[in-house]
C-alpha cells in the first residue's frame, strides 16, 4: 500500500463520516485522521525495516507522505480540521462527565484521572491537527528536529534537566498504559459495539489487542530515548518517535522487532478507524 493509496481510501472515509450532527461527524473524520497517521507511520516504519528508508518515521514523515500527494495539500486540510474538531469534543467530554466530580473519594479521584487523561488526548489531536495544517500550507517541519530544539530549550530552564526527565517518565507510563489496556481490553471502553455484527467485534477486539502494546511500546522507547537525553544532558538523544524505531530496528532482532511494532501501528491505525464508525456513546 503507498500512501497515494491511503490517502484515496481517506477521502472515501471521510465522504462516509461527514454526515448527522456536525461536531460529532468532524469528530469522526479526526478520528479517521489519526487512524491515517498511523497507518502511514506504520508504512514508514516498514520501509525503515526492509529498505533503509531515510524518511522520517513518524507523524511529520507521515503528513509529509501525504502532502507530497496530488490532492494532498486539500486533505491534510480536511484532516487538520478534523483533528482540531476531535480535541474540542475530547475536552468537552470532560464538561460532559463533570457530574462525576461532585462524588468523595475513589469516584472523585477516578473522575479526576478520567478528566487529565481526557484533556492529555485531547493536546495530542490539537497537535497533530495544527501540525497538520501547517503541512497544508507548506511549513511543516521535522518532528524530529522539533523535539530535539525543543529538549535544548528546556534544557535552558532553571531544573530543566528534571523537567524533561519528568515527561519521560510520563510517557514511560502512558506507553505502559496502552500496554495494560491492549493487554486487559480495556480499550473496548473507547468504542461503543452493541450494533456491530459479532464477527467486527472480534475483528475490532483482535485489532485493539495487536495495536495498543505495540503503540505502547514504541511511546515507551521514545520515553526512554527522552530520559537517556536528561541523564547525558545531551539533546540530540532525544528525536521522538522517528529515533525510536530505529533504536529498535539497531536492537538484536530489530528487523523482527520493528516490522511486529509496524505491523500493530498499523493494527491501531484500523482500531481508529473502527472507532470512527462506532464512536463511544456518552
Amino acid at each position: 500500500m503507498s500512501a497515494e493509496d491511503v490517502a484515496r481510501s481517506a477521502l472515501g472515509g471521510v465522504r462516509r463520516a461527514g454526515r448527522g450532527d456536525p461536531l460529532e461527524q468532524l469528530a469522526r473524520v479526526g478520528l479517521i485522521a489519526y487512524g491515517i497517521v498511523h497507518v502511514l507511520v506504520a508504512w514508514l516504519a516498514l520501509q525503515v525495516a526492509w529498505g533503509g528508508s531515510g524518511k522520517e518515521a513518524d507523524q511529520s514523515g507521515a503528513l509529509d507522505a501525504v502532502a507530497r500527494q496530488p490532492f494532498g495539500k486539500p486533505l491534510l486540510w480536511i484532516l487538520g480540521v478534523g483533528l482540531l474538531a476531535l480535541a474540542l469534543w475530547q475536552s468537552a467530554e470532560v464538561l460532559r462527565r463533570r457530574a462525576d466530580w461532585s462524588g468523595s473519594g475513589k469516584r472523585r479521584a477516578k473522575a479526576v484521572w478520567k478528566a487529565v487523561q481526557t484533556v492529555a488526548t485531547a493536546a495530542v489531536y490539537l497537535v497533530l491537527g495544527i501540525l497538520a495544517i501547517r503541512f497544508a500550507l507548506g511549513s511543516g517541519q521535522s518532528s524530529a528536529q522539533q523535539q530535539q530544539q525543543k529538549t535544548t530549550g528546556v534544557f535552558g530552564w532553571p531544573g530543566g534537566r528534571l523537567l524533561v526527565g519528568v515527561v519521560a517518565l510520563v510517557l514511560i507510563a502512558v506507553g505502559a498504559r496502552q500496554v495494560y489496556q491492549g493487554v486487559t481490553k480495556s480499550f473496548l471502553d473507547q468504542i461503543e459495539l452493541a450494533e456491530a455484527p459479532s464477527r467486527a467485534r472480534r475483528v475490532i477486539t483482535r485489532l485493539g489487542q495487536v495495536g495498543f502494546p505495540a503503540k505502547g511500546v514504541a511511546l515507551g522507547v521514545v520515553g526512554g530515548l527522552l530520559g537517556w537525553a536528561a541523564i547525558t544532558f545531551d539533546p540530540s538523544k532525544s528525536r521522538g518517535l522517528d529515533a525510536a524505531m530505529r533504536t529498535i530496528l539497531a536492537a538484536p532482532g530489530g528487523r523482527l522487532l520493528l516490522t511486529l511494532v509496524a505491523l500493530g501501528i498499523l493494527a491501531f491505525g484500523a482500531f481508529c478507524f473502527a472507532r470512527a464508525r462506532y464512536p463511544e456513546r456518552t
